[in-house]
């Protein structure tokens, strides 16, 4: 590269801005004392160009002739002293925190690191790490969106799709080799038809942010497989661009939400902005650290060491303007200019910390709360951190909804073990109304799922007793001890036709009541294709056979099952309540809108609740009591039903309650198969063990 000339340019927008003539830098580092500017060639040429003009902290300049495509990155120089939190080091190439792309492997080098081997972090290192870092890229993209909308479907109908890009992808049959673990392989017309015919109405998309493997599962000879360590908010991952990682990456990614939107289907992105793939003070200089690590990260013991909320081993501190400015920013970048539906914010406790505690209040949840934008977008939070005092369920204000860890461990505890109280499953059946209710929120806030990304799969669930995590290389000493499961009475797999059997059951069970159940229902990918994970119950690191879906053994009858109860979802708003049950007859002819029924036919006294021996319940749920109207005010009516939930190990019998509730009964969905005459009312119905069933009350 010859004589390049840097011109003053702007503070503003932060990153690199091209137009037609060349390219804007701009970058925030408040106690830095220089900042070069690198243009790396395609050889790998390294021209070095001083910043000399700041603005607000901002270190800026305007460069003639950069183009799209062009990578970059910076070097900052300062003082270099770990007891006050500073770690400047020019040695260090720094990723660009706005860089709307990043091109190359991070590579385990001790060069990556600010000291040197055998050395504590308070011995500056001087190799340079440019060779084992990506590097940013200039983008500038003109895509035509067309005709492209959000969905924007209402949180009642909303059915998420937990799913992983690489995974859910990798093995399809249908899917192109060269497609296969990419944004183009997701939007491939096979992906699109089973997501469709499954009947979800959102893909949840895990990170999709770029991020890089930590040094210790490298070490491992492993990779970081789900995505939870970031260090490229405004980047799309390299590694899922089919088509190149100069910026490609970018308009794939744009090509996928559009492809999904055409289908009808949101775009949720799961964002991971509590904390930063630069570990704590033994981790690698990546970006923040070597930016301004007292203004990016929370600090403890003078400055040295990192508060860690998250497990990762540092916590971003959004108390600071540039690092609030910096998420909102990435945030508003992926509605207006990627078109995503919404977030979901992993240790989202940890964003609204204040000074130490979690704060309702904070000034994270307050600006999205205002934000014209973000405030018009699915938020949903992980309602928890690792730190003191973070569990924080049912407690995020209104916009909000939560993962609700209650309605997991409740349904599982009350198929799987039989050890949950029937108050505690009707309040999660009924939209956790203990949780939601008191501040203003609507059953909806309650996200209800059985399985995710972390821990059993659904079939590894009533699989195995124990978890098996080996081959993560760290002596199954990780993952969660306690998983509220049962292995049907066998550990692994089997070919007893009785155990399969139970197992098949099982599984209906827990997918029936999850998608059933008031509040909005989760799944996590492959579950109803029966994908397994071997016991690996923390499988984070296994980019391989383990994690991916295996189409071609999928448990097509699960599938079956599963579109049926998500289409009888979708048929009767009965099961999507806007509103919280009142447990009174809101019409003249005394049926409430939600009645509880003992196995004997009566309606349950308030001492049965806490009958700790029940292991059998009825939820009445009344269609002509619907406390919603359509979009022209109009009443809506529905049929009602009667849900039946069984967790014993022995049959039993239960008494359909008679009129008011029905004259009669239609079977709508039996998990067991077993009941094949029409039940009348009065009568006390044979129950299989461990069944579900739901009956179409009719009355004339």
């Amino acid at each position: 590269m010859g004589r390049v000339d840097v011109w003053p340019g702007h503070w503003w927008p932060l990153g690199a801005t091209a137009d037609e003539d060349g390219t804007n830098f701009a970058v925030y580092s408040r106690y830095a004392e220089a900042v070069d500017l690198c243009l790396f060639d395609d050889d790998g040429t390294e021209t070095r160009l001083p910043l000399t003009e700041t603005t607000y902290h901002v270190w800026h300049g305007y460069v003639p002739g950069v183009r799209p495509g062009t990578r970059y990155g910076f070097r900052v120089d300062g003082p270099f002293d770990p007891h006050r939190g500073l770690r400047f080091n020019p040695s260090k190439l720094l990723i660009d925190p706005y860089a709307r792309a990043l091109d190359g492997d991070f590579v385990l080098s001790d060069a990556v690191f600010g000291y040197p081997p055998g050395r504590d972090d308070t011995v500056q290192d001087h190799r340079d790490s440019a060779p084992y870092v990506p590097k940013s890229v200039v983008v500038r993209d003109d895509f035509d969106w067309g005709s492209d909308r959000h969905p924007k479907t209402p949180w009642a109908d909303t059915i998420i799709y937990e799913l992983h890009v690489r995974g859910f992808t990798m093995r399809h049959p249908a899917v192109p080799p060269e497609l296969r673990g990419t944004f183009a392989g997701l939007a491939h017309p096979a992906v699109l038809e089973h997501l469709t015919a499954l009947g979800v109405t959102a893909v949840e998309l895990m990170p999709v942010h770029h991020f890089i493997s930590e040094p210790d599962v490298l070490r491992r000879g492993l990779t970081n497989y789900w995505g939870y360590n970031s260090i490229g908010y405004f980047a799309p991952h390299g590694r899922y661009s089919a088509s190149g990682t100069r910026g490609q990456q970018v308009r794939e990614f744009k090509q996928m939400v559009k492809a999904l939107h055409e289908a009808g289907l949101e775009v949720i992105l799961d964002v991971v902005y509590n904390h930063t793939a630069e570990g704590d003070e033994t981790g690698p200089t990546l970006s923040f650290r070597g930016l301004d690590n007292p203004t990016y990260y929370r600090l403890a013991d003078g400055g040295r060491r990192y508060v860690n909320y998250t497990g990762t081993g540092n916590t971003l501190d959004v108390r600071n303007f540039p690092v609030l400015q910096l998420i909102m920013d990435s945030l508003r970048y992926w509605v207006t200019e990627m078109h995503v539906d919404g977030f979901r914010f992993d240790l989202a406790a940890s964003l609204a910390r204040s000074m130490h505690d979690v704060d309702m209040l904070s000034s994270f949840l307050a600006i999205i709360h205002q934000d014209p934008v973000l405030s018009q977008v699915k938020l949903i939070a992980e309602p928890w951190d690792l730190g003191e005092g973070g569990y924080q369920v049912g407690e995020f204000p209104p916009l909000w909804t939560e993962w609700n860890d209650r309605f997991r461990d409740t349904v599982r505890d009350f198929w799987l073990r039989g050890r949950t109280g029937i108050r505690e499953l009707g309040y999660r059946l009924s939209g956790s109304s203990d949780l939601y209710q008191d501040d203003g929120r609507r059953p909806y806030a309650s996200i209800n799922y059985v399985t995710c990304h972390d821990g059993f799969t659904l079939h590894d669930l009533v699989t195995y007793g124990t978890k098996h995590n080996e081959a993560n290389g760290e002596a199954n000493r990780d993952g969660a001890d306690e998983n509220h499961n049962w292995n049907c009475g066998h550990e692994g797999e089997t070919d007893d036709p009785v155990i399969n059997g139970i197992r098949a059951r099982m599984k209906r069970n827990l997918l029936a009541t999850t998608l059933l159940a008031t509040g909005v229902p989760m799944l996590s990918h492959g579950d109803e294709l029966g994908r397994t994970q071997r016991g690996n119950n923390n499988a984070y690191c296994q980019d391989n056979e383990i994690s991916w879906v295996d189409w071609e053994n999928a448990d097509t009858g699960l599938s079956a099952f599963v579109r049926g109860v998500i289409a009888l979802r979708r048929r009767h708003p009965v099961f999507r309540q806007r509103s919280f049950f009142t447990g009174t007859a809101l019409s003249g002819d005394g049926v409430k809108d939600l009645a509880w029924f003992a196995p004997d036919g009566s309606e349950f006294a308030p001492s049965d609740w806490f009958d700790s021996q029940a292991r059998t319940l009825g939820m009445y749920l009344s269609g002509t009591t619907l406390r919603q109207r359509d979009a022209r005010g109009r009443p809506l009516r529905d049929d009602s039903f009667l849900l039946v939930l069984h967790a014993g190990l022995e049959g039993t019998t239960f008494t359909l309650p008679g009129p008011p509730w029905a004259d009669a009964y239609t079977v709508v969905l039996d998990t067991t198969g077993h009941i094949s005459t029409p039940p009348t009312p009065g009568e006390a119905l044979p129950i299989p063990p461990l069944t579900l069933l739901v009956l179409r009350a009719v009355r004339t």
